[in-house]
């Protein structure tokens, strides 16, 4: 029988500027059919809001997910699998920065999951695997893509063919992990201390650098570079580049709008 079930609750910190979403469904935090659709809306309400400027998704408990509802695949029409990993992956199509932290477990779709967020952090517990090989099937919300596009083709070969399982320090050092602390407060720290960082930019400079990385990455280097260019002179005539360069002159904080 397929599994029900599975909050995602969204929180809002720093004035309504940060949506905290936390996988909420038991000690391993199953991802059941009906998660992924909360993800989508949790995320069609964030991208909505102007005032939230940074997304950090996290897992409750000992945990961050194990991956998917394997008892429930059975009971979906093979049909229903083509928009699979759509709504997982809302995190990649949000034009809003997104920070995953990682804590234990993370595979499967858990692991697409992170892997479709913009910065991924974890403790030195944490484990990272695609084990759908195990069940005779491939992964199917990404997992595939981008992970050889993070740590290379051979890499992701290995890991996708075999089904073992990534360390925190192997993750760390490919690339996957934009950093690994020593427990679960300290990535929780960790978050914060990037969180407040962020906060202090343009939300329109980082919008705009999260598309040029990711429209610039899946392209030649010449579409990327031009992407680039273009979006440069884009914010050359925004308030934000404005403010920055007159707060630098006068050796104080900038107020950023957004616009």
């Amino acid at each position: 029988m397929a599994l029900t079930g599975g909050e995602i609750r969204l929180d809002r910190g720093h004035e309504g500027r940060v949506a905290y979403l936390t996988l909420d469904h038991g000690k391993y935090n199953v991802i059941t059919w009906e998660t992924r659709n909360v993800m989508a809306d949790r995320f069609a309400e964030i991208d909505a809001d102007d005032t939230v400027q940074l997304v950090v998704i996290r897992g409750e408990g000992e945990h961050f997910s194990s991956g998917g509802d394997i008892a429930g695949f059975m009971e979906v029409e093979p049909v229903d699998f083509t928009d699979l990993g759509h709504h997982v992956t809302a995190p990649a199509r949000s034009p809003k920065p997104v920070i995953t932290a990682v804590d234990g477990y993370c595979f499967g779709v858990g692991f697409e999951l992170a892997l479709s967020s913009d910065i991924r952090l974890a403790t030195t517990r944490s484990q990272f695997a695609l084990p759908e090989m195990n069940l005779g099937m491939i992964p199917g919300s990404g997992g595939t893509q981008r992970l050889a596009r993070l740590i290379g083709l051979s890499r992701a070969k290995y890991h996708v063919l075999t089904a073992e399982r990534i360390n925190a320090e192997q993750a760390g050092d490919w690339g996957l992990l934009a950093g690994v602390t020593e427990d679960r407060a300290a990535l929780d720290g960790e978050v914060e201390r990037l969180v407040a960082k962020m906060l202090g930019f343009s939300p329109l400079a980082a919008r705009t650098a999260k598309e040029v990385l990711d429209r610039g990455a899946d392209g030649p280097l010449y579409t990327g570079i031009e992407l680039e260019r273009k979006a440069y002179s884009m914010l050359r005539a925004s308030h934000d580049f404005a403010e920055g360069v007159a707060a630098f002159n006068d050796k104080r904080t900038p107020k950023f709008r957004g616009r």
